[in-house]
């Protein structure tokens, strides 16, 4: 018995109390941690307190040389970041593994943990069609950017990002596209045949780059550079033995750091990618991978009671099930009117065209249920699969002017009509340039304002399977969308004449629904603009439906 005891107590201390203390107290692996580092003798004279950088007058005249993960991001943990890559470049099964590997990587110390996250994160994915970096990233790094840093570096004249563990691909999108940083200096990536391997370069590895910036173009001398990074980072990257001064942050410095607010970023970010809604932080991704299994049913057995159920069936099941709809409207009497099959406002012998800004697939659907009635809804691009699977009538545009009205007109004829005239999702709180075609078809346009909230998975994508987006959006514990109908708005009759034209009234409506969808702001941007940022291209793929 003693021995058998003595055995348990062995197995317990290795494999849990071990694994404990480093994961939970000291997690080495996963955060940027180099205490052991030692610093020269004349690295250390030039060292000074961070508190101390933030109101020098000098700035504007200085070059500020900081380190991205000491000095610039609040969180410690490098985990989530690599993860979204794992899960958006690569699979669920690659971020699985990921996962998985995690307490090991926890265990082997810093350095090797960075490789193996590495291998696991990039070996395999080609390079040409790596879009996580521009799509993906930076709405999470624009989330953990501290305040207090980036006041900083916009008073510096000129700044440059280093960082020793980030690839140069994860952040150089971030950074200078949203940050307006003038150079990125990340770890380089390996790549063999179009794909990456899995494996970063040296850090000492010279640059071309850096002897531009720091000799033959003499953008900066000793004398102007300033360099910041953390109090447990690395100085021995050569940048940082230019600098005159270094100041270092201290973990007191982080406990009071604020995130930078939305109204503060440098450019506004509208389009982002990716099908995960929250920051996967180790724990968050604990919950969404147990979550799955159980989510992939639930939304399976969704769409099937949305699909064969009468409303008056379906919509409670719905309710129950965890499927939410608050519906609103500027006047009691709209919901009323418009409600019940068949229903059109003085029987017009046109039906009602009913106008929304788009956030999912499932716009026309949840319309169809809060209205209890059937309708068309008419698309600018849908999948094969979801145009099969639809319960109600869908018809695709064909973008070509006189053919889309044509075609409007005949099912205006038949009865209501749904469109969504942005003509593409949009995640943020940002309306999308309308298309003003609507405008001409009907003098009878009923405004609706759409938001929806997820909190595990986004319904939408640009650069994967269209036909899964309702899926991803259903396996949420709690879907949910805000539907509010507006005052009708006159339209434009083709052989009337009128002061306005299509286009004051399309921008008119847009207006509205952006006032009633409180904090949305109203740009001129299109779809085309939306895919050339996200997929790289302009949104017309012929090969897969977008």
């Amino acid at each position: 018995m003693f021995t058998k005891v003595s055995l348990f107590k062995t197995f317990f201390h290795v494999f849990f109390r071990i694994p404990y203390r480093q994961f939970i107290r000291n997690p080495k692996g996963l955060h940027r941690s180099l205490s052991n580092v030692q610093y020269g003798a004349a690295a250390a004279a030039r060292i000074r307190k961070y508190p101390s950088l933030e109101h020098r007058p000098d700035l504007p005249d200085k070059t500020l040389v900081f380190n991205v993960e000491g000095s610039l991001l609040k969180s410690s943990s490098l985990f989530p970041y690599f993860m979204l890559v794992a899960f958006e470049a690569g699979s669920i099964f690659r971020a699985l593994f990921l996962f998985l590997v995690y307490p090991f990587v926890c265990l082997v110390g810093e350095g090797m943990g960075l490789k193996i996250m590495v291998m696991v994160t990039f070996f395999g994915i080609k390079k040409g069609s790596f879009r996580a970096g521009t799509a993906v990233l930076p709405k999470f790094f624009l989330e953990d950017v501290r305040l207090e840093a980036f006041e900083v570096l916009k008073r510096g004249g000129r700044t440059v990002a280093v960082s020793d563990v980030f690839p140069q691909e994860m952040i150089e999108s971030f950074l200078r596209d949203y940050l307006e940083i003038d150079c990125v200096v990340g770890r380089q990536l390996k790549v063999v045949c179009g794909y990456f391997v899995g494996l970063m370069e040296e850090k000492d590895r010279k640059l071309p780059v850096l002897e531009k910036i720091l000799g033959e173009k003499k953008m900066i001398s000793d004398d102007d550079a300033i360099g910041i990074s953390g109090l447990n980072s690395s100085l021995d990257h050569q940048l940082f033995s230019h600098c005159k001064e270094i100041y270092l942050v201290r973990r007191a410095d982080k406990q009071r750091w604020k995130h930078l607010p939305r109204d503060k970023y440098p450019k506004p970010l509208i389009f982002h990618d990716g099908r995960l809604a929250l920051r996967p932080t180790p724990l968050a991704t604990l919950a969404l991978f147990t979550w799955f299994p159980f989510g992939l049913v639930l939304a399976i057995i969704r769409a099937v009671v949305s699909l064969t159920l009468p409303f008056h069936i379906s919509i409670p099941i719905l309710s129950i099930l965890g499927v939410r709809a608050v519906i609103t409207s500027s006047n009691d009497r709209i919901i009323s009117q418009h409600s019940g099959p068949g229903s059109n406002v003085d029987n017009h012998k046109k039906g009602l065209l009913y106008v929304c800004n788009h956030r999912t697939l499932l716009d026309p659907l949840y319309l169809s249920f809060s209205l209890k009635k059937n309708f068309t809804a008419v698309t600018y691009s849908l999948s094969r699969v979801s145009e099969i699977l639809s319960p109600i009538k869908t018809v695709r545009l064909t973008r070509n002017r006189d053919q889309d009205a044509s075609m409007m007109e005949k099912l205006l004829s038949n009865g209501d009509l749904v469109i969504c005239p942005e003509g593409t999702t949009c995640r943020e709180p940002y309306l999308l340039r309308f298309s003003p075609l609507f405008a001409e078809m009907s003098d009878d346009i009923v405004p609706v304002a759409l938001n929806t909230h997820v909190s595990m998975f986004h319904g939408t994508t640009a650069g994967g399977l269209k036909c899964l987006d309702p899926l991803f959006f259903l396996m949420n514990p709690l879907p949910s969308y805000t539907i509010h109908f507006l005052e009708p708005v006159r339209g434009l009759s083709k052989c009337q004449d009128s002061e306005k034209s299509r286009y004051d009234v399309a921008n008119y409506v847009q207006a509205e629904i952006g006032k009633a969808l409180s904090g949305f702001e109203c740009t001129k941007l299109t779809r085309r603009d939306k895919y050339l940022i996200l997929a790289g291209n302009d949104g017309f793929v012929t090969s897969t439906p977008t």
